[in-house]
C-alpha cells in the first residue's frame, strides 16, 4: 500500500488546519460530487445488506444477534456476530506489539486509508445512518458522512501531532568537568493503553463514535467497538473496513473488532469493568456515563452526557435573523441533538429589537411562528425533521403540553415515503422563571423537539440563571442575542468561568447546534455535560504513554 504517497499531503494539511482553525475538508459534502451512479449504487449496497448475516471473519464469535428497525418502520433484519470476550480480548491484544512498532505515522496513514474507503462508500453510509438514526437523507448523508469523517480525521492529526512531540531518539551527554562526560543513547516509543472500548450511541453513530475510535486507533491500541442496540449497521461497516484496511496494511485485523450484544443483555457495563478494557469512549445518558466515571476505575473514560443547552435573549439588531436562525436550529433532527437549545431565557418587560420594542409573550409568540413558517410545508419539514428516533423521544413530546402554558402546539406530519415513520414537529412551552415548581422542569434535559420560554426578571437574572445551569447540569451549547458590549461581555465571562461553548448573534447560515471539524470544539470538558473535548489534545493525549529506554553509549 502507497500510504506515504497517497495520504501524507493530507495528513500535513489536517495538521495545518487544527493549527489555523480556518475552514479545510478532504470530504465533499454535496451527494452530486461522489459520481453519476454513486447515488443508486449507494442505495443497493445498503439494500443487499439488509435481511443478511454480517460477517466479519472475527475471532470468539459464539451466537448471531440483532433486531434493528428503522425509525421510517422498516426492519434491517441482519444479524451481527456475538463476542465470546474471553476469546475475542485476548486476540485483540495480540495485535499491540506490530502495531507499536509500526509508529505514529504509518498509523495515522493507515488510519487515513480507512477513512478514504469509507468516504468512497458515503451513500451507503448514509442509508445505513438514516435507517438506525431517524435523521432525513441529507442530513444523514453529511452527519453521518463527510462531517464524521472529518471527526475522525481531526483526531488522527492530533493523535499524530501529541506523539511526535518527543523525539524517536537521541544521544544525551552530561559533562562532568575534568572527567569524561557521562553518555547515553535513549529512544522513546509511544505505546498504547490498552484495548479502547467505544461505546456508540443512537442518534449519531459515526460522528459521535469517529473521534474516539480514531484516536485510540491512531496512539496504538486495539479499538472493541459496542454500538448502542438500535444502531448497529453504521459502526459495523466501519470496522469491516477497517479490518480490511489493516490486513492489506499487514496489521492484525483484530485490531478493531465488533461487539454486538443481545436484547437486555447490558453488554456495556460488562465490558466497562474488564481489566483488559484501559481506555471507554462513551456517548449518551448522563446517568450511565456517571456510572461509567464510577465504576471503570481501571480506564480512561471520556464522556459526552447530556446538558441543559441555553439561550439568553437580551436584544438584536436583527430580529427576523434572530428567529429565522433559532427556528432551524429547533427544528433540525426534530431537536434530538446533544447541542439543540433547550431553554431561551427572555426578560419579562420584553427586549429591544430593530423592528421595535418585543414584549416577553411577542418574542414568543413570533419565535413559534417562524417555527410554524419554517415547517409549514410538509415535505420541507420532512427534510428537516427525519424521524423520532424511539418511543422515549416521542413520550417526552406527548407529555410536554403539561408542563406549562403551550406557545407552539407540535403537529403530526405523514412521511409519504415512509408512513410508518414518527414525524412530529418541536414543541414550545412558557414557564415563568420566577415560580420555583417550574425550575424541576427547564432544569432537567428533556431530549427532543421540546424546548421552553422561561421569563425573567432581567438579563442580569438570565445570566445567574445560566450560570447555575451550565455549572449544575451542564451545557454542550449556550447561545446569546445582545447589541450591547457590557452585556455581551458579561455574557462571555460566565462561559469562560463554567467552560461553555458560546455563540453569539447568530442570525445566518451557521447554527448554534453545528461544529465544524478542525476548527470548533464540540463540548469543553469543563462543565458536568462532558468532561472531554471533540476534539483537542487532552482528548487524544492520554490513550498512550512513552516508553524510554536508556542504554549506556
Amino acid at each position: 500500500m502507497q500510504l506515504t504517497e497517497t495520504h501524507r499531503p493530507t495528513l500535513d494539511q489536517a495538521l495545518e488546519a487544527i493549527r489555523t482553525r480556518a475552514y479545510w475538508s478532504p470530504h465533499p459534502e454535496h451527494p452530486k460530487a461522489y459520481g453519476e451512479s454513486a447515488p443508486a449504487e449507494g442505495l443497493a449496497a445498503f439494500e443487499a445488506l439488509r435481511g443478511t448475516r454480517f460477517d466479519l471473519d472475527q475471532p470468539g464469535t459464539d451466537d448471531w444477534t440483532g433486531g434493528e428497525v428503522s425509525p421510517y418502520g422498516p426492519e434491517l433484519g441482519i444479524e451481527y456476530p456475538h463476542p465470546d470476550l474471553d476469546v475475542l480480548l485476548p486476540a485483540m491484544r495480540a495485535g499491540m506489539a506490530g502495531w507499536r512498532e509500526a509508529g505514529p505515522e504509518t498509523r495515522a496513514l493507515v488510519c487515513l486509508e480507512i477513512l478514504s474507503r469509507i468516504s468512497a462508500r458515503t451513500h451507503e453510509f448514509a442509508h445505513a445512518v438514516m435507517h438506525t438514526s431517524g435523521q432525513a437523507f441529507m442530513m444523514a448523508f453529511q452527519a453521518g458522512g463527510p462531517h464524521a469523517q472529518d471527526r475522525g480525521m481531526e483526531a488522527v492529526a492530533y493523535a499524530y501531532a501529541e506523539q511526535v512531540r518527543t523525539p524517536e531518539a537521541t544521544d544525551w551527554s552530561k559533562p562532568q568537568g575534568k572527567r569524561d562526560p557521562l553518555e547515553l543513547r535513549k529512544t522513546f516509543t509511544t505505546a498504547g493503553r490498552g484495548i479502547s472500548l467505544l461505546i456508540g450511541c443512537n442518534t449519531f453513530p459515526t460522528w459521535n463514535g469517529y473521534p474516539g475510535l480514531f484516536a485510540s486507533l491512531a496512539t496504538g491500541n486495539p479499538v472493541l467497538v459496542k454500538p448502542h442496540p438500535r444502531a448497529v449497521l453504521p459502526l459495523a461497516l466501519t470496522v469491516r473496513v477497517a479490518r480490511e484496511v489493516l490486513a492489506e496494511a499487514g496489521f492484525d485485523p483484530n485490531l478493531v473488532a465488533l461487539a454486538v450484544e443481545r436484547p437486555g443483555e447490558g453488554i456495556a457495563k460488562t465490558l466497562a469493568v474488564r481489566p483488559e478494557i484501559k481506555i471507554i469512549d462513551y456517548t449518551g445518558s448522563t446517568a450511565f456515563g456517571d456510572w461509567l466515571e464510577a465504576n471503570a476505575r481501571q480506564a480512561q473514560v471520556y464522556t459526552e452526557k447530556a446538558g441543559v443547552n441555553t439561550v439568553v435573549v437580551d436584544s438584536t439588531d436583527n430580529y427576523k435573523g434572530m428567529l429565522s436562525n433559532l427556528a432551524f436550529s429547533l427544528s433540525l433532527y426534530s431537536g434530538q441533538m446533544c447541542t439543540t437549545p433547550q431553554n431561551f431565557l427572555i426578560p419579562r418587560d420584553g427586549i429591544t429589537t430593530d423592528a421595535g420594542h418585543k414584549s416577553y409573550d411577542e418574542v414568543v409568540g413570533d419565535l413559534a411562528a417562524s417555527v410554524g413558517g419554517l415547517l409549514g410545508d410538509d415535505a420541507r419539514a420532512n427534510a428537516l425533521l427525519g424521524a423520532l428516533v424511539n418511543p422515549d423521544v416521542k413520550g417526552r413530546l406527548d407529555g410536554a403540553a403539561g408542563l406549562g402554558e403551550v406557545a407552539l402546539p407540535s403537529r403530526k406530519i405523514t412521511n409519504p415515503e415512509f408512513p410508518d415513520a414518527v414525524v412530529r414537529t418541536p414543541v414550545i412551552v412558557k414557564l415563568d422563571g420566577a415560580k420555583p415548581d417550574t425550575e424541576a422542569v427547564y432544569l432537567t434535559e428533556c431530549f427532543g423537539p421540546v424546548s421552553f420560554a422561561v421569563a425573567v426578571d432581567s438579563t442580569a437574572d438570565s445570566l445567574e440563571l445560566l450560570r447555575r445551569t451550565v455549572r449544575d447540569q451542564g451545557a454542550m451549547t449556550v447561545g446569546a442575542y445582545t447589541t450591547s458590549a457590557e452585556t455581551e461581555r458579561a455574557i462571555e465571562d460566565v462561559c469562560l468561568d463554567e467552560s461553555a461553548q458560546l455563540s453569539l448573534n447568530l442570525t445566518g447560515g451557521v447554527y448554534v447546534n453545528q461544529t465544524a471539524a478542525f476548527s470548533d470544539f464540540h463540548g469543553s470538558g469543563g462543565n458536568p455535560a462532558a468532561n472531554a473535548a471533540l476534539c483537542d489534545g487532552a482528548f487524544v493525549s492520554n490513550r498512550f504513554r512513552v516508553v524510554e529506554v536508556r542504554r549506556q553509549a
